[in-house]
């Protein structure tokens, strides 16, 4: 979130530059909104002015009618002054609840993944694609994977994994939050998988992306399903004041995600890339604005341990202005290689939202000198459990059609092959 004055402020020309690199910010419409506030309240000071001077000249002895009739109407007119300053102000601070985060000065131009900068690669070499390397066809042939039974339980966009897929998927999220706990530092959370408006909308959700989320009622209260831990992990500190001697704080947890995927229409139909439904281990760091970058590295290196780990494929780019999302100021993304596509794929996106967050959900820190600032928050996934299945099945498959899995998976599988027929070795 923004402060409006700041925002306008800052100038045409800065506030113009925000919205040629975001793309997804009306300035004429935040410039009108700005001066309808301003007048509206500059109205409300007259008329204050106006009915205290005339409370001032009138005379000593009890107000004739005329006087009386007349400091009524005033007040009438400073009432509806009163409400329509209100209303502007409301219009503002929704308009601004629309405007994403501005880019650090250090992303690159761009409206695209096209435009994403390449920073390094990781892993064994990408192996090239040979025959048939789909994670779809080659979970239905080992049996793990359902599509037809998860569409006739839910309809598109959902699975189910069957044995050995279902027990790799439970391997996979004990073995991430092991390593993030163990090693890394995050304390582990569990957390509701429905939350408020409030909620929501102190993490970047809405009220710009409602038709993304699934939303329940019953009777009249209205609760949302999480799209990401980000959500909640992050608003465990909505309006708190944080001592800076703790600072960072790093949470994870594991859950699962519900994304309505709009405008995602006939987008990788075919396997487990894109559900309404997945599960996800999130990372969250919360620090000193000053030291939001260094985090971000940090944070980065974390995500990038699990893949290391599991000896997949993978390569980091920066995403441009215009490929952030709402709330990040500058995004990592980790892209593991695909053989079925031939193709790197999101798995990861790391992200500083710099103070944008903490100051929508009243995140606050005390400073050396004890004044109370907005934190900085950065989250990250680490990793998600269905992407990593479908890299795992497509880098791991076999001439004879069976999967091998990484020697880090094998306590916690109990296997480290899933042979042609379905069984495990």
């Amino acid at each position: 979130m923004h402060d409006p004055r700041e925002l306008i402020a800052s100038g045409p020309d800065a506030v113009r530059r925000l919205a040629r690199r975001r793309h997804d910010l009306d300035v004429a419409a935040l410039e009108a909104a700005h001066r309808g506030r301003a007048d509206a309240q500059a109205e409300v000071t007259r008329l204050r002015t106006e009915m205290n001077r005339a409370a001032r000249e009138r005379r000593a002895g009890p107000p004739t009618e005329e006087e009386k009739e007349a400091a009524r109407a005033l007040r009438a007119e400073v009432q509806r002054a009163e409400a329509a300053a209100k209303e502007a102000g409301r219009r503002l601070a929704d308009l601004v609840l629309a405007i994403p985060n501005i880019p650090l000065d250090t992303v690159p131009d761009g409206d695209s993944e096209k435009e994403a900068v390449e920073v390094r690669r990781g892993g064994p070499p990408p192996c090239a694609a040979a025959g048939d390397r789909h994670h779809a066809d080659i979970g239905e042939r080992l049996g793990i994977l359902d599509g037809k039974a998860a569409a006739r339980l839910s309809g598109a966009r959902f699975t189910v994994s069957r044995g050995p897929g279902a027990r790799l998927e439970r391997a996979l999220a004990d073995f991430f939050l092991d390593l993030h706990t163990a090693e890394h530092g995050y304390t582990e959370h569990s957390v509701p998988f429905l939350v408020n408006r409030d909620t929501m909308t102190g993490t970047g959700q809405l009220p710009k992306f409602a038709e993304d989320l699934f939303a329940t009622r019953v009777g009249d209260r209205e609760l949302f399903l999480i799209p990401t831990a980000e959500v909640p992990l992050t608003n465990l500190l909505a309006q708190a004041t944080l001592d800076a001697r703790e600072l960072p704080y790093a949470f994870t947890s594991r859950t699962p995600c519900f994304r309505a995927e709009a405008g995602a229409y006939g987008r990788d139909t075919r396997g487990i890339l894109r559900l309404h439904q997945f599960e996800k281990v999130e990372l969250v760091r919360v620090c000193a604005p000053e030291d939001a970058q260094a985090q971000l590295e940090l944070m980065l290196g974390h995500a990038e341990e699990c893949l290391r780990r599991l000896e997949l494929s993978y390569r980091v780019v920066l995403l441009p202005a215009g490929d952030l999302g709402f709330s990040a100021r500058m995004t990592y993304d980790i892209e593991v290689w695909l053989p079925g596509s031939g193709s790197y794929r999101e798995i990861s996106s790391v992200s500083d939202c710099g103070t944008f967050q903490a100051r929508r959900a009243g995140i606050r820190h005390r400073t050396a000198d004890g004044r109370k600032e907005p934190a900085a928050t950065l989250n990250g996934s680490a990793l998600p459990i269905g992407r990593t299945v479908a890299a795992l099945l497509e880098q791991g498959v076999r001439p004879d059609g069976s999967v091998e899995l990484p020697e880090a998976l094998v306590p916690y599988t109990g296997f480290r092959r899933i042979l042609p027929d379905g069984t495990t070795a």
